[in-house]
């Protein structure tokens, strides 16, 4: 009876995969083979955008914050440094360890916009993204920063399924990251406040 359980489940469980494999697969095909190539370019540049942007981002909240002797802003600086360091370090070592091969090497009719060769899992660009726009969002909790913020991150999440890099599970995954790791350095430097 166990014996049965268990190649049942053992069954399921692959059939799942594979199943989420395909559902992967297929919404990057509907994306990046009917994309429009025009906007190769743009999309990118957005993709570029992304590094220099979240450095900057921290590096700009401290440097005002240091110029105005204001210590609340130098706090929400080095707490967008935490977040994104935090991010991409999770980031790098989930590369590292899973080494999900890109999909162009899979899927010959992906064909790549731009050339990446380290791993897949999960999008260091998206992490990125999505680590800088939840922090500024939780800093400053306006509309008018979260919006543009949010709209940003998701366009470079966009911009890697389009370029053909990236698996929509790296993208969400690196997403879910980058959020998660600002949540976090958010809930912590409250959490050391409150003990001070």
């Amino acid at each position: 009876m166990i014996k049965i359980t268990f190649t049942f489940l053992t069954v399921l469980l692959l059939n799942l995969s594979l199943s989420a494999q395909n559902a992967d697969i297929d919404l990057l095909k509907k994306i990046h083979v009917n994309r429009n190539q025009n906007l190769d370019k743009p999309f990118n540049f957005i993709s570029e955008s992304v590094y220099p942007i979240s450095l900057a981002t921290p590096i700009g909240l401290l440097g005002v914050g240091l110029i105005k002797h204001d210590k609340v802003l130098q706090k929400k600086g080095l707490v967008t440094l935490a977040s994104l360091t935090i991010s991409m370090g999770t980031t790098y070592v989930l590369k590292k360890i899973i080494d999900r091969e890109r999909p162009a090497i899979n899927y010959s009719f992906i064909q790549p916009v731009i050339i990446e060769t380290n791993g897949s899992f999960p999008s260091g660009h998206t992490t990125a993204a999505f680590s800088t726009a939840t922090s500024l969002t939780l800093a400053f909790p306006k509309w008018y920063v979260a919006v543009p913020a949010y709209t940003w991150a998701s366009t470079v999440a966009y911009s890697r399924l389009h370029l053909g890099v990236h698996y929509p599970s790296d993208v969400l995954a690196g997403a879910v990251i980058g959020a998660g790791s600002a949540w976090l350095s958010h809930k912590a430097n409250r959490w050391l406040q409150k003990r001070r």
